[in-house]
């Protein structure tokens, strides 16, 4: 069975900085016509950085829309045009001021697929060098913290840590050492 939707009008709604928003009419599978309602963001990349001590580099900072403080992978939005794998080597070194050897795909994460175009890309590394210089933009503050693996994997169990590429990030990575592939 074909699942398809076809696009038969795409009105703009917001065209912002970082995204951008258009409802859509759409012809259903069945012939009868809905409403989408879509953001496009440009993407973002995201990296787990494993230490020699088989700890995790997180960035603890405050996100707006939920009002709180997170912890997450060091991540980042994909600037226009910009090569993901390139875009991921500079948000470590902005934000954990490490550099990373054997690094590994885990893939693609679709955070919000009901209504969002995101897709974040993300990897694993081993920590080969550290400056610990941080280069944040001039809105960005965070800190850095060291988690062990396994204590990281017993957070993302237990609800400690709700984003949802840092879970896939962290579960991922923690299979790629049990399997010494990491």
């Amino acid at each position: 069975m074909n699942h398809d939707e076809k696009t038969l009008r795409q009105q703009e709604i917001y065209n912002g900085r970082i995204i951008r928003v258009h409802v859509d009419d759409v012809e259903l599978e069945n012939g009868a016509t809905g409403m989408r309602e879509v953001v496009e963001h440009p993407g973002g990349v995201s990296v787990a950085v494993l230490t020699r001590a088989n700890e995790l580099i997180f960035v603890r900072q405050f996100r707006y829309p939920y009002k709180q403080l997170l912890l997450e992978l060091p991540a980042g939005k994909l600037e226009p045009g910009e090569d993901p794998y390139q875009a991921m080597l500079r948000e470590q070194m902005e934000e954990t001021g490490t550099r990373g050897e054997g690094y590994v795909s885990l893939g693609n994460v679709y955070p919000t697929p009901g209504y969002c175009g995101e897709i974040i890309r993300l990897w694993a590394c081993r920590e080969a060098e550290t400056t610990g210089e941080l280069h944040l933009d001039a809105d960005e503050f965070l800190t850095n913290e060291r988690i062990p693996l396994q204590k990281a994997v017993e957070m993302v169990l237990s609800n400690e840590i709700p984003d949802a590429k840092t879970q896939v990030g962290i579960l991922k990575t923690a299979a790629l050492v049990e399997r010494g592939l990491l």
